[in-house]
């Protein structure tokens, strides 16, 4: 009989820096879909004074090789400067925004409110019918908080994406 050997599937934070320049984000799109790679999330800003550079910082996840090999493609584009798997760096904080509305009334307005406060979301809109919470930290307390609020009137979720950096004095 023979046994197929699995790899499990990692999830990595990858930070490329890049020449600020119309196109690159589709290369490094189009490169994930030609191979069939999946983005889970994908943030990108500008980074430097005069605007010549930008970081973008992309969550995927595969197996070690499948990961590798991203790396190393990402590191052939010619405007990519550099690529860092924060993973594998060692300590990194990684962050997201999220701005989540949720409807409701009576109990479950108050219930929303108190958990809001659990989870140190802050008010940025409200209605007598609503209210726009904005939350900041890990992708996991997003979804924690997120999963309460379906129970509570949620009605849409907007999310930056993932932006990680590692921790200490060292750039990645």
């Amino acid at each position: 009989m023979m046994r197929i050997q699995l790899q499990a599937e990692e999830r990595h934070v990858l930070t490329v820096m890049v020449d600020n320049e119309a196109g690159i984000l589709a290369k490094i799109a189009g490169l994930f879909t030609a191979r069939g790679y999946n983005i889970d999330s994908l943030t990108v800003a500008d980074i430097t004074e005069n605007h010549s550079v930008s970081r973008i910082t992309i969550v995927t996840h595969g197996p070690p090789a499948q990961i590798d090999q991203i790396r190393a493609q990402l590191e052939r584009l010619v405007p990519v400067h550099k690529v860092t798997d924060l993973t594998e760096m060692g300590p990194y904080v990684e962050r997201e925004l999220a701005l989540i509305k949720v409807a409701g009334q009576g109990e479950h307005r108050v219930e929303a409110l108190r958990l809001a406060d659990v989870f140190r979301a802050k008010v940025v809109d409200t209605t007598t019918q609503s209210f726009v919470f904005e939350l900041t930290g890990a992708p996991e307390k997003i979804d924690s908080f997120v999963a309460l609020m379906r129970e509570l009137g949620l009605v849409e979720v907007g999310r930056t994406g993932v932006v990680g950096m590692i921790r200490g004095a060292l750039s990645a």
